[in-house]
Formats: structure tokens, C-alpha cells, sequence
């Protein structure tokens, strides 16, 4: 389901996978961005990574189509597509100083603040992208900005 932001479908987060009051609106950092409606305690669950688990092969066949899949690996054979059933958490922004960090327990990817998060604040993830796909500019903005979403060391 989404709601009209300025006549603007804008994408929504399923409440049940959400530790914390979020929503998702326009991100000065790319498109639609996750934000905090309350403080956020350090160390604190925030939101988990859904979406239709698929393949390596299939995985790849959609990283190279031309369509728009969120991809997040799950272990060696598996990603969840947040594109397809996802939570929300799919709309979280890459940022190169971040303030979520993902852990996978017991086959679930779950989001946790890894400081103080203030309510306004956007919710951002270091993305982590390896130095053997293709390399993404990064747009996060932040001092600490390494100039791609990839790890290249």
C-alpha cells in the first residue's frame, strides 16, 4: 500500500517488522529514504530485512536485468529480494558513516542502531558493496565519505 506525498506514490513500511516508530519519505541522498519518528536508543533493534528469498542464480539473473531489485545477502546461496514483499528496510540509505549496522540471526537480517539515532534523523546502512562488483559513486555526504558504496580494500 502507499500513500501520496505531494501526488507522489510514496513507498510504506510494514508496522510488524519495525522495533520503532519509522516512515519513509524523499531522501536528500537517493529517491526515498527510512526516518526515525523517535529517538532510538544505541544497540537497539530497529527494523528486519524481508523479501522473496531467491537463488545465487536467480540473484544474478536479476542483478543483471534491467529491473529494480533490492538484493541483500542472506549466505552463500541465498539473497531476499526487498524489491518483491519487502519491509521498508529495502529503502534504507547507503551511507559511509552509518548509524544501523545489519546482523543475520538465526536466518533473519536485522537492522540495529549502532549509536543514538534522534527523531528526524534518517536511518543509513554502509552497504558494503564488495570490490569485485561493479562500483557505485556514493552520495552520502558524510566527512568520513569514501567516494563508492564499495569496500575497495
Amino acid at each position: 500500500m502507499k500513500a501520496k506525498k505531494g501526488g507522489i506514490a510514496c513507498p510504506q513500511l510494514k508496522k510488524e517488522h519495525c522495533n520503532f516508530q519509522l516512515e519513509v519519505k524523499p531522501s536528500k541522498i537517493h529517491r526515498w529514504g527510512v526516518f526515525a519518528l523517535e529517538f532510538i536508543p544505541k544497540g537497539r533493534k530497529v527494523v528486519e530485512y524481508t523479501g522473496e528469498k531467491v537463488n545465487r542464480k536467480e540473484g544474478k539473473r536479476r542483478a543483471e536485468s534491467n529491473e529494480i531489485h533490492c538484493l541483500f545477502t542472506l549466505d552463500p546461496y541465498w539473497y531476499l529480494d526487498g524489491a518483491v514483499g519487502g519491509s521498508g528496510a529495502e529503502f534504507v540509505n547507503h551511507c559511509c558513516d552509518p548509524n544501523l549496522e545489519s546482523r543475520l540471526i538465526h536466518k533473519h537480517i536485522l537492522y540495529y542502531s549502532v549509536r543514538d539515532i534522534q527523531k528526524g534523523e534518517e536511518l543509513l546502512i554502509d552497504y558494503h558493496f564488495g570490490k569485485h562488483q561493479e562500483k557505485v559513486r556514493c552520495a552520502c555526504g558524510s566527512p568520513k565519505c569514501r567516494g563508492w558504496i564499495n569496500v575497495l580494500d
